[in-house]
C-alpha cells in the first residue's frame, strides 16, 4: 500500500478474496487451458471468454479481481493469457465496482510496481464506473491514476 493511504477493513479484503476463492479454480484451469491453446483465437472462443461469458456482474468483477491478482504477483512473460483476460474485462462498462474493490486493486498495482507493465490498465477502467470523487487521495477517478506507456 502507497505510504499515507488509508488501509482497508480487514473484513473487507477477507470479503474480496472469499469471493475470489469461489471464481479461482476456474480461472486457473481456463488460463492453463488457453496459454496451450492457440494465441489468436477470438477472446469468445477460448476457455477465458468461456468463462467470463457465463458470470454476472459480481462474478465477473471478482474474477478480474483475481486475475489483476494473480498478473501482479506472477508478472512475467507467461501471464499474457491473464493479462488478455484482465484487459478484456476492463473493456466491460457496468460492472458496479464499488469504491473498496477500486482501493484494493490500486493497493496491488502500486505494490507490483513497474515491472508489471500492465498493472494499471482494470483499476483505470474499474475507477471510470465511480462516481467522480468517489476515491479521495487517489485522483479524481482514472484521470488521476497514472498513465503507463505500456498499460
Amino acid at each position: 500500500m502507497r505510504s499515507g493511504r488509508t488501509g482497508l477493513d480487514r473484513a473487507v479484503v477477507q470479503g474480496f478474496y472469499d469471493r475470489m476463492r469461489v471464481v479461482a479454480p476456474a480461472a486457473y484451469g481456463a488460463i492453463e487451458r488457453d496459454r496451450a491453446d492457440d494465441p489468436g483465437r477470438a477472446f469468445g472462443e477460448t476457455a477465458c471468454g468461456r468463462l467470463a461469458g457465463s458470470l454476472d456482474a459480481a462474478g465477473l468483477r471478482a474474477l478480474g479481481m483475481w486475475a489483476h491478482h494473480w498478473c501482479m504477483r506472477f508478472y512475467d512473460d507467461d501471464t499474457w493469457v491473464g493479462v488478455r483476460l484482465v484487459r478484456e474485462i476492463a473493456g466491460r462498462a457496468g460492472l458496479g465496482w464499488t469504491v473498496d474493490e477500486v482501493r484494493w486493486l490500486l493497493d496491488q498495482s502500486y505494490a507490483a510496481g513497474p515491472a508489471a507493465a500492465h498493472r494499471f490498465v482494470l483499476p483505470r477502467a474499474a475507477a471510470a464506473d465511480l462516481p467522480p470523487g468517489a476515491l479521495p487521495g487517489w485522483g479524481d477517478g482514472p484521470a488521476g491514476l497514472p498513465r503507463l506507456l505500456a498499460g
